[in-house]
């Protein structure tokens, strides 16, 4: 039992360390955020597919739980477009350093979500965060864009993340995906054929991109997507946590190691990330301790 929890939170940290190589791609695929997260997503939903088919799982849900998912899959999408044209009009550091708050954004959502009190400490928090956005903003200010553009997805990705974690307790991770991806594919067709941007340019991706966007879709996003809920069986949420907050310290050396100049920041950009990050694990810290005493005491 010990050795499968060891190869359980090895397979996470691999799995994080994929999340953060997800934004040096984004980087190095020279298409439009648009096409990138449309061919992501088509991709992403037919690796899922495969792996439905594969495990036998049966893809029918109600017509509510459809129209959630698809509902989650717009918020996905809306996500990742952020998310890459944060770092096509910035770079990977920013991006990923405003990133680090969405665990934050996620513990001021739940009390709207879940009809909570506001916890003092989170408040507390919350001015630290802001402290380190200051400090980042200040010192990297014609980045604002990119900023501002990485915080907006970051707030989405918190919010479809506590979305999702409600739905896995009652249906398959694959078969969420699955509709997630493929609508979220579906809505930003649908923007593309009302605005005229698919052409025969939009098809014309160079074999550099096309590996780069499979990549992507097959192990940056089916692949870690079911991976990833099948080590909460084994991995306590206290432990998830820790590591997935990991995500931007490694994709931040990976962008440094392969992006090269265009990814070193100054000092004051890097103290800013770290009380960021700090806040956000001492605030899950916290956070899971309490519900340990709870259930303890239950």
């Amino acid at each position: 039992m010990q050795n499968v929890k060891l190869l359980n939170y090895l397979h996470l940290h691999f799995i994080v360390f994929i999340w953060g190589f997800t934004a040096i791609l984004g980087a190095l695929i020279s298409v439009d955020a648009v096409s990138l997260v449309w061919y992501r997503m088509l991709l992403g939903s037919f690796f899922v597919l495969l792996f439905i088919i594969v495990k036998k799982v049966h893809l029918k849900v109600t017509l509510k739980t459809l129209l959630k998912l698809c509902f989650v899959g717009l918020l996905i999408a809306l996500h990742w477009l952020a998310f890459f044209s944060a770092i096509k009009v910035s770079n990977v550091s920013i991006t990923l350093a405003m990133m680090s708050t969405g665990a934050f954004f996620a513990s001021l959502l739940e009390p709207l979500i879940f009809k909570r009190k506001i916890i003092k400490y989170e408040v507390i928090f919350g001015l630290i965060v802001s402290l380190g956005l200051y400090i980042i903003f200040r010192v990297e200010s014609h980045y604002y864009l990119g900023i501002i553009l990485a915080l907006i997805s970051a707030f989405l990705g918190a919010l479809f993340s506590i979305f999702n974690g409600m739905f896995v307790k009652t249906h398959d991770a694959s078969i969420i995906s699955f509709y997630e991806l493929l609508s979220g594919m579906l809505f930003i067709t649908i923007y593309l054929l009302a605005t005229g941007s698919v052409d025969s340019s939009f098809f014309s991706l160079s074999v550099n991109d096309w590996i780069f966007i499979s990549i992507l879709a097959s192990i940056c996003t089916a692949y870690a997507f079911i991976a990833h809920v099948h080590v909460m069986r084994w991995i306590s949420p206290y432990t998830v946590m820790l590591t997935t907050n990991m995500e931007p310290v490694y994709g931040i050396i990976l962008a440094l190691l392969i992006l090269g100049d265009k990814e070193y920041m100054s000092p004051s950009f890097y103290l800013g990330a770290v009380i960021i990050l700090i806040t956000v694990i001492l605030n899950g810290i916290i956070k899971t301790r309490n519900k340990s005493i709870v259930n303890t005491k239950q």
